[in-house]
């Protein structure tokens, strides 16, 4: 069964977004997506400094089953990515919710975020 920590924003494209206390946000996928997609593989992480739009393709998730993108939940700036998965993508299948973040990225507008799914919206949407 998937879970949702509740401190974090989720898509519906099965993304999350959890706050730092700089004002930037981790983004990676849900445990949901990642059971999906069963063991990761490979991981096309994107360009640091990158500007992205809200719904730009933006990284690419690749498992024994299939590939998968991955799109932005806010417009924004991408300041850091994740480099542990080049070497161990399957970190995202062992811990998707903390060491398996994708990218940190600093939202245009913070306010976007809010607008998100919350966990439960987010579970409601799996059941639905």
């Amino acid at each position: 069964m998937s879970n949702a920590p509740a401190d974090l924003k989720y898509t519906a494209t099965h993304e999350w977004l959890k706050a730092d206390t700089d004002g930037t946000y981790l983004m990676g996928i849900t445990d949901h997506a990642q059971e999906l997609l069963g063991d990761i593989v490979f991981v096309e992480l994107p360009e640091e400094g990158r500007e992205v739009a809200a719904g730009e393709e933006i990284a690419v998730i690749e498992s024994v089953k299939a590939a998968s993108d991955i799109y932005a939940p806010v417009a924004g700036t991408i300041v850091a990515v994740n480099e542990t998965l080049t070497d161990s993508p399957d970190t995202i299948n062992d811990d998707a919710f903390s060491a398996g973040w994708i990218l940190r990225l600093q939202p245009s507008n913070a306010a976007d975020v809010d607008a998100l799914m919350s966990a439960d919206d987010y579970m409601q949407s799996l059941a639905d």
